[in-house]
């Protein structure tokens, strides 16, 4: 008995010590903690449970056979974030730098089939050289069991990639397939060909780091949502992420004590908007003010900053908040504005966190750039998403609500249970000034005092039309309320509709313009 206790120990030994002592050193020089470091990290003490830590790879070609890989380069199992069960596995560079072959591969589909099974969220830690060149299309095959368990899994379970090193090739599509893409400032790179065969096929001549470094797939390309400086600090933010989301489609969000005031009043909402309808002002800060105190939590708050995406608290609860943000392209909707919208917002539908949208929109970004790029098809996107909801909706017009812009905000007629409308917002199909040169045209030419005229004009526009209480006469806006309240009339709509149940007709599934 002792023997055999002996050698489980010595085992268990060898593989907690991954690719060795040397290599452990290197992973920590370059910044970076290890894969076990990371998962002790991220869960509660003495509450991970590793699955298949003796799993070794099968293959002999090329001298793999003679390549000692403990636990296969992949660490995996279960564990409790602040008390809630949560799968993760976490790829070892130490070992084989991370490389992914057959059993690699079969160890993350066995802890995705688990996550799923168990309707907990799943964490995977990103940190390999790409697919194990010597299993060839054993490796590839591996990754598109992943893919597939991903595809599955989406829209059920919260997934959640955390990009720690390399991840290139077949292997940037597993992340791409989740929900939240975490990345690592300097030490995190994302691409599906490497600067050197960019440079053989185009001539092109890039780093790596601005090819697919944290901040070009934050700021650019918008694949990844959040970008931290160190694994320390990605982990911390995990771990925030994950209290605003609950652990499967079935259940609700955690509910956490608010000791913030329901009924506060914020006599600052009342001066919030400027006097001139075409200068800027912030929108986090209405978001801050309205929210439980501390609890805005943004989502890709470096891409398409012209819309806000986050979560907050009201009254303790998770929201999920779609903004226009005034101070970046006056807030007009573009191509990237409306994909990071229609991708949160169908999001929190499939993870049934109620959504608040706050509206200060002029319009779709006019040019041929726009055109080209298909803004069409992309604007779509947020109409099909809003349209496709069944989560409690309310939306909130501070200032400007013109054109398509408008209805692509959620609007009364693409489901918003409840509008409200502060008394600055202008409801209309363009702004008062666009729409007095059109419709006055012949008065303004035609005046002796052409700018007085055209002046009065616009007040007409804005006093006949433009104005939430023509639309509150068509009950397209429920109700207009002083700024002040808003915060205890949201909680009180969000309350409200608590109890909402809504269906759609059934089929297989719809077709969103993608």
């Amino acid at each position: 008995m002792r023997e055999n206790m002996k050698r489980l120990l010595d085992a268990n030994e060898r593989i907690n010590f991954g690719g060795g002592e040397e290599k452990i050193e290197k992973q920590h020089k370059s910044g970076k903690l290890t894969a076990r470091e990371r998962i002790n990290l991220l869960l509660d003490e003495g509450s991970f449970v590793e699955i298949d830590k003796y799993v070794r790879h099968r293959s002999v070609n090329f001298g793999m056979e003679n390549v000692d890989a403990p636990a296969d380069g992949v660490v995996t199992g279960y564990g409790n974030v602040d008390g809630r069960l949560v799968f993760v596995y976490a790829q070892d560079f130490t070992v084989v730098g991370g490389s992914l072959g057959e059993m690699h591969a079969a160890k993350i589909c066995k802890v995705q089939e688990m996550a799923l099974k168990m309707g907990a969220p799943i964490i995977g830690m990103n940190d390999s050289g790409g697919a194990r060149i010597q299993e060839g299309v054993d490796a590839l095959s591996g990754y598109g069991k992943i893919f597939y368990r991903n595809t599955i899994a989406s829209g059920v379970i919260p997934q959640i990639s955390v990009i720690m090193g390399p991840c290139a090739g077949g292997a940037v599509y597993s992340p791409a397939l989740t929900d939240f893409i975490f990345m690592v400032e300097k030490t995190s790179m994302m691409f599906i060909t490497g600067p050197q065969v960019i440079k053989s096929v185009t001539g092109e001549e890039v780093s790596q780091e601005d090819l697919g470094g944290a901040l070009t797939h934050n700021k650019t390309s918008g694949v990844a949502h959040f970008v931290d400086k160190t694994d320390e600090e990605c982990i911390a933010r995990i771990k925030v992420l994950l209290s605003y989301l609950p652990s499967n489609n079935l259940e609700s969000a955690p509910i956490y004590e608010c000791g913030d005031d329901i009924n506060r009043i914020e006599e600052s909402l009342n001066e919030i908007i400027p006097e001139s309808a075409n200068k800027p002002y912030d929108m986090k800060k209405v978001i801050e003010t309205i929210a439980d105190q501390d609890s805005f939590f943004e989502v890709q708050p470096l891409y398409a900053q012209n819309i806000i995406t986050g979560f907050i608290r009201l009254n303790g609860k998770s929201i999920g908040v779609i903004a226009n943000q005034p101070r970046v392209l006056a807030g007009c909707l573009d191509i990237n504005a409306s994909d990071k919208a229609g991708r949160f917002i169908r999001t929190c539908d499939a993870f049934d966190i109620p959504l608040l949208n706050l509206v200060d929109v002029p319009g779709f970004l006019p040019g041929t750039g726009q055109e080209y790029g298909g803004i069409i098809r992309h604007g779509a996107k947020m109409l099909f998403a809003y349209s496709e909801a069944t989560v409690p909706k309310v939306t909130l017009i501070l200032r400007k609500a013109y054109g398509g812009a408008y209805l692509a905000m959620c609007s009364k007629d693409l489901g918003a249970d409840q509008v409200l409308a502060w008394p600055t917002a202008e409801i209309a199909v363009m702004g008062p000034e666009g729409a007095a040169n059109i419709i006055f045209k012949n008065d303004i030419a035609n005046s002796e005092d052409p700018i007085t005229t055209r002046q009065e004009k616009i007040e007409e526009y804005r006093n006949t039309v433009a104005n939430p209480y023509t639309a509150a006469h068509r009950g397209f806006v429920d109700d207009v309320i002083i700024p002040k309240i808003t915060r205890p009339r949201l909680i009180s709509a969000f309350d409200m509709l608590e109890s909402k149940r809504d269906s759609r007709p059934k089929k297989k599934h719809g077709n969103l313009p993608v």
